[in-house]
């Protein structure tokens, strides 16, 4: 009888989608089902007998071993996401859950972990990032995605390009997006940080000079306008150039001709000027501190990006991108925020824009010691201005929490658009069956338009 039922319970454990297996106390695998096989690709009469470590080779195991963990506090661990490293050494998303084994007389014997396969999840995710992804900025905001269909526009000319935006919005990466989609992608792109020098720094830096132009002047030193020939020169923070300076500039743009100090002779300039602002150029030119005909100049095109918190929806993708980075530099597995984290993120305005969001990631994954990231772990001056009332809720980008679930929402939602809402179509693309398909939608409460899913007729 007894056989009978270890029988029955392993049918039934192997007739699970998740990877199950067991441990004794001496940490030595006991249980391996059909899914473990599958996932680790390490057979089942391979894997009994060994310990677990041996077998897994996950991220935890030397230092946080999460079934560990739940034997000593007798606490369990739900869905915790995490890397392991297959048969053929492929690093695998899973994420896993803890349990502890007693006998009849309450004696913990060992404990149970299951796994669930996070491939497919991991693929979309990166699926729906790069539909989101422009170069090297990524942005899911109806303004921003306007703005990346003018840069494939504009940059194909020569025309002067003004970039507004609040510090931290990411000028200096559509400048390095213009001069990429240019025809001058293949000649340099040189960027002078006009608020970084003074007057008599900068000018000779923009221009260069001859030997002789001053004492320390040993010999000829082109400056930045001369090693951008054939390719594109960006000048940040523009507004806190002098009026004197910006004479010399407007000759640059006016004629395409320079010339450095100590020279009598005009050199030629063939470079475009993409230039960046943090301020208004606009109140400076009535208030008399920029000069309108320079102004006009540089404003040919003008590209006003929006600051962060008018674009919040974008924050989980870029902390997703932050946190990617990070971990790779630092060392780390971490896997995401916890739901108030997140929210707090979602709560605050962000007067640093993006680069503000980038530091707090960094700052976090330097502290965090755990796969999430949570509230105790972001910087202090962030959660000091914040109300603790507004963040005790699961955090939301628009309709819903980005969570994997989430993920997989938006993916599929796009496919099934894609494809005018046919459902066989759109598993056709995607791999599936259309009943997986549907199951998919139905699990994620996912709301579509009444359409027939074989002629995508409503």
């Amino acid at each position: 009888m007894k056989q009978q039922i270890e029988n029955y319970t392993q049918i039934i454990i192997d007739s699970i989608a998740d990877g199950v297996f067991t441990v004794d106390k001496d940490w030595k695998i006991t249980s391996y089902n059909r899914a473990a096989e599958k996932i680790t690709g390490i057979g089942k009469d391979e894997a009994i007998g060994r310990y677990c470590w041996e077998v897994f080779k996950a991220s935890i195991c030397e230092r946080r071993c999460s079934l560990r963990q739940t034997i000593e506090s007798g606490r369990p661990i739900v869905n915790q996401p995490i890397f392991i490293i297959n048969a053929d050494g492929e690093r695998i998303p899973i994420s896993i859950s803890t349990a502890v084994l007693k006998d009849a007389n309450g004696t913990v014997v060992g404990g149970v972990e299951t796994f669930r396969d996070l491939s497919v999840i991991e693929e979309l995710r990166k699926e729906l990032t790069s539909q989101y992804s422009f170069l090297d900025i990524i942005s899911k905001n109806k303004e921003m995605r306007r703005l990346f269909g003018m840069l494939e526009l504009i940059s194909e000319s020569d025309a002067t390009i003004l970039l507004e935006g609040e510090s931290g919005t990411g000028k200096e990466l559509f400048a390095k997006a213009i001069h990429s989609l240019s025809h001058r992608k293949k000649g340099p792109m040189i960027t002078v940080n006009c608020g970084a020098l003074p007057d008599t720094l900068l000018e000779s830096e923009l221009f260069g000079y001859k030997a002789g132009a001053f004492t320390d002047a040993k010999k000829d030193k082109p400056g930045r306008v001369a090693l951008a020939e054939n390719g594109t020169l960006f000048l940040d923070e523009i507004g806190d150039i002098s009026q004197l300076l910006q004479v010399r500039l407007l000759r640059v743009l006016q004629d395409k001709v320079y010339e450095p100090l100590g020279s009598t002779k005009s050199e030629k300039a063939n470079v475009r000027i993409v230039s960046a602002t943090n301020k208004n150029l606009e109140d400076l030119v009535k208030k008399g501190l920029f000069r309108d005909d320079l102004y006009y100049r540089i404003n040919v095109v003008k590209l006003v990006l929006p600051p962060l918190r008018k674009r919040k929806e974008d924050i989980p993708l870029l902390i997703d991108r932050f946190l990617n980075k990070y971990n790779k530099l630092g060392g780390k597995e971490i896997h995401g925020l916890s739901p108030e984290a997140m929210s707090s993120l979602m709560a605050y305005n962000f007067p640093g824009n993006v680069r503000e969001l980038e530091n707090i990631i960094e700052y976090a994954t330097v502290v965090c010691q755990n796969s999430l990231i949570r509230v105790e772990n972001l910087p202090e001056n962030l959660l000091q201005g914040l109300d603790r009332n507004t963040i005790t809720a699961p955090p939301k980008t628009g309709e819903e929490a980005f969570t994997l679930d989430a993920v997989e929402k938006d993916f599929i939602r796009e496919m099934l658009r894609k494809n005018n809402w046919n459902r066989k179509a759109t598993a056709a693309q995607m791999g599936i069956h259309p009943s997986t398909l549907w199951r998919r939608i139905q699990r994620l409460n996912l709301e579509i338009p009444k359409l027939n899913g074989r002629s995508g007729k409503k």
